[in-house]
């Protein structure tokens, strides 16, 4: 684990050293009408916490209902008396079989005990208020959408938060408070947000002033653009991060009914304008959703994810993927519903897809921060439909995709010419169909690599015959140039093999040298 507590500094999350910590966490939802973490009648705490940090994830981001810290009678039911009143019998029994030391404790003990467990494991811990009386959410029409709904009193809320910041204040894996999720409905106006939020996050810092304090915007958390002209005023600093969610279904069926390569332009240029201007204003800005259905069959939530890949590497986000959880207690009236968004399968007992996990496990790694300086800036060259990198083996063998912490550091000049670091060696298109090559006549057509389409994300180049190729990949997952894909609009042509994405980095790139002529033909940096 870090060296916590945790601060900013600038668009960045650092901890004490002031090395820069990347966030890269799960949801687990623990705010639906049983009042407890989802999972426990599956598996034990401490197991569910270790496959947690053995796949990559440093964080969880641990939802929580208002009425768990402001309604006595609530907290101090146990576990055993709300799934009871429930009806969860088998339920009971799961927990019995794999947490019988909670389940006899009370509602607000046993969301203590699972915090707990994670901390045991060195997972951080964000405790994340999406709605005050237990259940899911969200509708415009539920009366807890917005400060002054129906079920969203705010002096209720900061009491709450009050008392949640207090109860964890020195438990050290706790490292942030979200104060609202999916603040949403008819009430919704940016004054309120203002006043309400200020508040809250003055009652949770002057509680607990070790943990961030996350703040969300308007619409589903995808609005914070009314902070260009305003910002938040509190009495203490480094401590604020901004969040937002960005999903598919944020979108309708902009990705599977339009044109991938225009759906993601507009929405990339969309969550820029709405909330990506906060990292160039100096503030981290955290991703506290997304979401793909892990079955791997959704087209709109396919493309999606390789458009949201591109740009999470290319700004370096901190994230929480939506969800850890297979299966729900009861949710919605349903006992035992399946989650196909989720990483666990129903049993919780294996992961439901586990390509898509590799697929994003590039993203669980800074590329740049403080105290990351290991290199000079430089660039990869990201293939988020697989979640790799550009990489040489040798001078004479093909480029291949593989880990990004194996990659090269490449230099992409103001003439838009590929080039390896430290090197005079250049990426060339050869000729349709063929491997791209590594070549040191770097002058011509064929070696300079434009971003073409609104999405930015194929890279193309004329051959010494004339043709206009893209770069892509084969069945081998060999660098390859072809016809460049989709360019007519066909909505139902995918272009995703042909999407790379240049990336700052500053981290350590590959340096060997694999043959003589290589080494010979390497200069200093």
């Amino acid at each position: 684990m870090a060296q916590l507590p945790l601060s900013t500094n600038s668009r960045w999350i650092v901890d004490e050293s002031g090395q820069r910590v990347k966030l890269a966490c799960l949801n687990w939802v623990s705010h639906l009408e049983a009042v407890v973490a989802e999972g426990l009648s599956k598996q034990p705490i401490d197991a569910i916490a270790g496959r947690i940090s053995s796949l990559g994830f440093n964080c969880v981001r641990l939802t929580w209902p208002l009425y768990l810290a402001t309604n006595d009678s609530l907290a101090s039911l146990t576990v055993r008396q709300s799934f009871q009143s429930l009806g969860l019998t088998q339920a009971i029994a799961g927990i019995q079989s794999n947490n019988p030391s909670i389940i006899d404790l009370p509602l607000i003990q046993a969301f203590q005990a699972v915090v707990s467990g994670l901390g045991d494991k060195n997972v951080m811990v964000i405790l994340d208020n999406p709605v005050a009386h237990p259940g899911w959410c969200c509708g415009n029409f539920e009366g807890d959408g917005f400060f002054g709904d129906k079920y969203f009193d705010p002096d209720l809320w900061i009491k709450g938060f009050t008392r949640m910041a207090t109860l964890f204040k020195g438990v050290r894996n706790v490292i942030g408070m979200s104060l609202r999720n999916d603040l949403l409905g008819p009430m919704q106006n940016v004054e309120d947000w203002y006043k309400n939020t200020e508040r809250g996050a003055e009652a949770v810092h002057s509680a607990n002033p070790d943990v961030l304090v996350f703040l969300s915007g308007l619409s589903y958390d995808q609005d914070l653009s009314f902070l260009q002209n305003r910002p938040v005023r509190v009495t203490f600093s480094r401590k604020l991060v901004f969040e937002v969610q960005w999903q598919a279904l944020s979108d309708g069926k902009a990705w599977e009914s339009g044109y991938s390569d225009q759906a993601c332009g507009m929405v990339i240029s969309n969550m820029m304008r709405t909330s990506g201007f906060l990292l160039e204003k100096g503030f981290p800005l955290f991703v506290s959703e997304f979401r793909v259905d892990q079955r791997g069959t959704n087209v709109n939530d396919n493309r999606y994810l390789n458009c949201f890949l591109a740009l999470a590497a290319e700004l370096d986000l901190d994230w929480s993927l939506w969800t850890l959880v297979g299966s729900y207690y009861y949710r919605q009236g349903i006992i035992g519903m399946n989650e196909y968004h989720g990483v666990f399968n129903w049993d919780w007992n294996e992961t439901r897809n586990p390509g898509l996990l590799e697929k994003i496990s590039t993203l669980q790694y800074p590329f740049q921060g403080p105290g990351l300086l290991e290199a000079r800036l430089h660039k990869i060259i990201f293939h988020p439909s697989t979640g790799l990198c550009v990489l040489r083996k040798s001078l004479f063998e093909p480029l291949t995709l593989g880990p990004c912490s194996s990659s090269d550091g490449w230099y992409y000049s103001p003439q838009k010419k590929l080039t390896i670091k430290g090197t005079y060696f250049c990426l060339q298109a050869v000729e349709v169909g063929k491997p791209a090559r590594l070549t040191i006549k770097c002058t011509e057509s064929d070696s300079r690599w434009e971003t073409i389409t609104d999405s930015k994300l194929q890279l193309s180049a004329q051959t010494s015959n004339g043709d206009t190729v893209c770069l892509d990949i084969d069945s081998a997952n060999n660098v390859v140039t072809n016809t460049c894909k989709c360019l007519s609009g066909d909505n139902s042509c995918d272009p995703s093999s042909q999407w790379f994405k240049l990336v700052d980095s500053t981290r350590s790139p590959k340096s060997e040298s694999f043959t003589k002529m290589n080494s010979l033909l390497e200069f200093p940096v």
